[in-house]
Formats: C-alpha cells, sequence, structure tokens
C-alpha cells in the first residue's frame, strides 16, 4: 500500500519505542486508553521519562467524538508525546487491517529517518488499558536481544454466557504453552511465559517487521497472519508475563471475526450445550517433541547434513510422505516456514487426526495437570491460571 504521511515529522531522537493505536468509535473507552499510556511507569515504581517513548492515535471513519476527545487530551497534558490524526477511509478498507497497518508503517518510517533500525513499534487498541510498566517491561525485553515481544491480553467483564468456556480456552493453552516449554525448550522465550502475540499487545522491531513483510492488510485476523509472518522467519519472540494488557470483552465488535465474535460462539456452545474440543496431552506430546527433533534435524544440516534416518522416522511418525518431507527440508530458508507447512500438512493431509482425534478440553485440563503433578515429584504448585473476567 502507498505511504501516507499522518503525523508531523517530529520524533525526537529519545525515542525508544513508538505505540500505536488505532480507533473507531472510542469515546467511551478512550480516556482509559489515553491515560494508561500517559501515566507509565519504570521498573522502580516511579513515572518512566516521556522522552522514550511517544505515541500515534489514528482515528478512522468515526461517528462519535473519539477524534475531539483525543485533540483535547492532547491539549491537557503537552508533555505527552501524542500524535493525533483523523482519517476518512474509503467503505471498502475502512477496517483494522488497513489502519493498524498505516500506523506500524508511519511508526517505522519515523524511526528510518532517525537511522533506528531498532527502533520499537508497539500496537495496542483504543478500547484497551497497558498495565503501568507496559512499555518499561517491552523495552526490557527488547534489551535482551529480542525481536518480537507479545503481552498477555486480560479481558475485563467477559460475560456470564462466555466465562466458563473462555476460562478453559485459556487454561487449556496456558498449559499447552507451559507443556512445549517443557519438551522443546526455546532459549529465548523460556518459562514462564504466556502464549499471546496479537494487536492489542505486541511490539517488534522496525527490522524484524520489515523482514516478515509487514503487517498484512486484512479486514480482521490481520495480527494472527502478522504472528505467523513473524514464526515464519524465525523472530526471537519472547511471550513476556510481565507485559500485559486488559482489553474489553463485548459480545459486539467491529470486525467480522475476533474476540468479541469468538465470546459470542462460546455463548453460542453453552446455549446449546456443546463442548470446546481440543487435542489430547498425548499429541501434544507427540506434536512438541516431533517438532523438537525436526528442528535438532533443521539445526544440524546447516553445519553438516541432515539425518535421513531420523528425518524419515519423524514423517513416519507424522504420517507424511518423507520424500516430500525431504525436499521441504532443502527448499525452506527458516524453520518456522519449514514447520508451518509441516503442521499443516499432517493435520489436513496426513492421518494424525484418526490417530489423535479431539476430545473435550475439559478431559485435556485435567490430564494436563495431572502430567505437571507426577512428572515433579507432587512438589509443584499447579498455578490457577485465571484472567480478571
Amino acid at each position: 500500500m502507498s505511504a501516507v504521511t499522518l503525523f508531523p515529522n517530529n520524533q525526537k531522537s529519545s525515542i525508544k519505542l513508538c505505540v500505536i493505536v488505532p480507533v473507531k468509535n472510542e469515546e467511551e473507552n478512550l480516556i482509559h486508553t489515553l491515560n494508561a499510556l500517559n501515566f507509565q511507569k519504570n521498573e522502580n515504581g516511579y513515572g518512566l521519562s516521556k522522552d522514550l517513548y511517544e505515541v500515534l492515535l489514528l482515528t478512522n471513519n468515526c461517528t462519535d467524538g473519539s477524534y475531539n476527545l483525543a485533540l483535547e487530551y492532547q491539549k491537557q497534558y503537552a508533555d505527552f508525546n501524542l500524535h493525533v490524526a483523523d482519517i476518512e477511509l474509503a467503505k471498502n478498507v475502512a477496517h483494522i487491517g488497513t489502519v493498524r497497518r498505516m500506523l506500524m508503517d508511519e511508526a517505522y518510517n519515523r524511526f528510518i529517518r532517525n537511522n533506528n533500525a531498532k527502533g520499537i513499534i508497539a500496537s495496542t487498541d483504543g478500547d484497551s488499558e497497558v498495565d503501568e510498566a507496559w512499555i518499561n517491561n517491552i523495552i526490557l525485553a527488547m534489551e535482551k536481544g529480542i525481536d518480537v515481544v507479545g503481552g498477555r491480553i486480560l479481558s475485563k467483564n467477559t460475560p456470564n454466557s462466555s466465562r466458563l468456556y473462555h476460562l478453559q480456552n485459556v487454561t487449556y493453552r496456558y498449559y499447552m504453552s507451559k507443556l512445549e516449554s517443557v519438551i522443546n525448550p526455546c532459549a529465548h522465550d523460556p518459562w514462564p511465559r504466556h502464549f499471546q502475540c496479537y494487536g492489542p499487545s505486541i511490539a517488534v522491531t522496525c527490522d524484524t517487521y520489515n523482514r516478515a513483510g509487514r503487517l498484512p492488510v486484512l479486514p480482521f485476523l490481520e495480527d494472527e497472519e502478522f504472528r505467523k509472518a513473524l514464526y515464519r522467519i524465525d523472530a526471537k519472540v519472547r511471550m513476556c508475563p510481565k507485559v500485559k494488557v486488559y482489553t474489553s470483552a463485548r459480545l459486539v465488535g467491529k470486525v467480522d471475526f475476533g474476540f468479541s465474535v469468538q465470546l459470542q460462539v462460546w455463548a453460542d456452545m453453552k446455549t446449546n450445550n456443546r463442548q470446546i474440543v481440543e487435542e489430547t496431552l498425548d499429541a501434544l506430546i507427540e506434536k512438541f517433541e516431533l517438532k523438537r527433533l525436526l528442528k535438532e534435524c533443521w539445526e544440524e544440516s546447516l553445519l553438516f547434513h541432515s539425518k535421513k534416518f531420523t528425518l524419515k522416522s519423524i514423517a513416519e511418525r507424522l504420517q507424511i510422505d518423507f520424500s516430500w518431507l525431504k525436499e521441504e527440508f532443502k527448499t525452506n530458508k527458516y524453520f518456522g516456514t519449514l514447520w508451518e507447512k509441516v503442521e499443516k500438512k499432517f493435520l489436513e493431509d496426513g492421518g494424525w487426526r484418526k490417530v489423535h482425534p479431539l476430545v473435550p478440553i475439559g478431559e485435556v485440563i485435567s490430564a494436563m495437570r495431572n502430567y505437571f503433578y507426577s512428572t515433579q515429584n507432587n512438589r509443584i504448585t499447579v498455578e490457577k491460571f485465571r484472567d480478571t473476567a
């Protein structure tokens, strides 16, 4: 998409992080979003220096007072590096993918003009409130050589109709992340960690943003596709538990698919007495082990030659064609790209689902809890992972 300059080119040289905030009809929530960004703290609990970060806020196609509210806030807090713009987009492109991409490109260009390829682009939303140390914790994580920081997204006031299913989903994904950290540990994303890397809280360095092909312009799930793109290039992604954001849990959203739609799906499932189904503990253990073995083959092949026997045994266990895997193994530049193709292959084309059918999520959560107790001699205290609902 063509570059459009929305904000004055006045970025201070001291800026390390640029927050982008897409807004459409968020007059009710926006003051909380801005206060959270304005009154950030450092690791000692004191106010974070305003010279470290700036905020780019773009309202689009609003029919409420969001833009004027942002302008008044800008006037009230002159020391807050808040830049505000408004745009009216054509109906066919007036969606979150367009606006988030415009903002992230703008943040990228501001850093590049200052010769700062390591500048951090951080995204949140107009209905979200970042944690008081959100910016500081992102910067601290990035200083350890991380390319991407995903923040834990906590919902506010999850509706009763969706609460149980939401908590089941969160608990399952928490345990799944923990399980992978045990079976297939990652040096740059160690335990403790979480499992989210989406629009309300994602931060990426400029060079990584550009290398990943930038944010895709999609009407919904643009952040999910961007997350996939980051893994495809083997970006160092850290799911930092200290980086948190609180977002609205409304049932009526502003995109055709997103968190609000998922909440409604869960509400309908409850009404119809249907259960969430997920992969079993055995299936997850097998998948994470095979992913680890495949990566070991991949890393070794960069120095020597792949272990053909091991690669063949991996293909057999995944129930996919060995010749296909061998060819993909040779032609893909990044392991993340290879694994995405392999996972798609064995889930969609292989016999994996016949051997590992999906089961009710409650059964898997119980099995996971037992697994972590038994594998650590009952000394572990299994955390009760709750959101703020």
